[in-house]
């Protein structure tokens, strides 16, 4: 990951049992870190509610919260 740039800091509170099973998670994938398992389960999380990832290579209008109407792609 190599020229991974994170600007942001997420603080969040976990109770134990939350923190328990992401444990339990992130060794049973061998993720490196906590970090890395909760990067990766709310990409999963996103991904399966339908959101994309947004990249570099994309633009505004391929990226949205809401799916474009059968009418808004016909103007």
């Amino acid at each position: 990951m190599a020229g991974v740039s994170r600007g942001e800091r997420l603080q969040i509170m976990l109770t134990r049992k939350e923190l328990e099973a992401l444990d339990t998670w992130r060794f049973a994938a061998r993720m490196p870190s906590r970090a890395a398992a909760i990067r990766e389960l709310l990409k999963r999380g996103l991904s399966a509610e339908g959101f994309a990832i947004a990249d570099s290579q994309m633009k505004s209008s391929e990226f949205g919260v809401q799916a474009r109407s059968v009418a808004a792609k016909g103007k």
